[in-house]
């Protein structure tokens, strides 16, 4: 079932901060999403190729749908001419799969840097002394049809208020640090994505662009 009282509420608090909600729908029925786009939603966000590709063919056409989980190199061909945005690319690899599909049906395809913020070894992303190696190679400056928007984290589970706050902290700096150095020459570097059901109150704060919240919307 979908919460639209809880939905009002948090897409108010993602509005009053000029930021974005996109709906986490894995795993939730074709009816419930349904709902949240009677509500007057159209984002959404899927953790699964297949998952994604069978609900898009059932739902209204003017859904934006983000991939939000983890994108496997062989999945990206079935992925591209359905997606708006990728929050989370975590190599140079999966980069240049995207790009060279991309090409392909000659369509740019906007993608988020997933940045490991936690000491998780079950999270994927580029670590922060990483990436800046990636971004100096001929390689990256070569990519055509990849528009990075910015940079997607995850808190560590389980963690403190304060821990999550310091994790959020980190990474919008980052963001910003990587804009100065690396994207000044491009406005589409604008996005942070962070903040899911039980922490997208403090990733607001911390100048979340992109909040991603599915659970406390639906109950089974």
């Amino acid at each position: 079932m979908f919460h639209s009282t809880t939905y009002e509420q948090i897409r108010d608090a993602a509005t009053s901060t000029r930021a974005r909600l996109v709906i986490v729908s894995k795993d939730q029925s074709v009816t419930d999403i349904q709902a949240a786009y009677d509500a007057g939603h159209r984002m959404f966000g899927e953790n699964y190729v297949q998952e994604l590709l069978e609900k898009k063919e059932q739902l209204p056409s003017d859904i934006e749908w983000h991939m939000i989980g983890h994108v496997q190199r062989n999945k990206v061909r079935a992925l591209l001419p359905h997606v708006s945005l990728i929050h989370s690319v975590d190599s140079y690899r999966l980069l240049k799969e995207i790009d060279t599909w991309a090409k392909e049906i000659d369509r740019p395809i906007e993608v988020l840097l997933q940045m490991h913020i936690t000491d998780e070894s079950t999270k994927y992303g580029f670590e922060y002394d990483d990436l800046p190696l990636m971004l100096h190679t001929d390689n990256f400056k070569r990519l055509e049809y990849v528009r990075v928007r910015g940079v997607m984290g995850m808190a560590a589970y389980g963690a403190t208020p304060e821990v999550v706050r310091a994790q959020f902290k980190g990474l919008k700096a980052y963001a910003d640090q990587l804009r100065a150095l690396y994207f000044s020459q491009s406005s589409d570097f604008t996005e942070v994505s962070m903040g899911m059901s039980d922490d997208y109150t403090i990733a607001l704060e911390e100048g979340s662009t992109i909040i991603r919240v599915g659970s406390s919307l639906f109950t089974e």
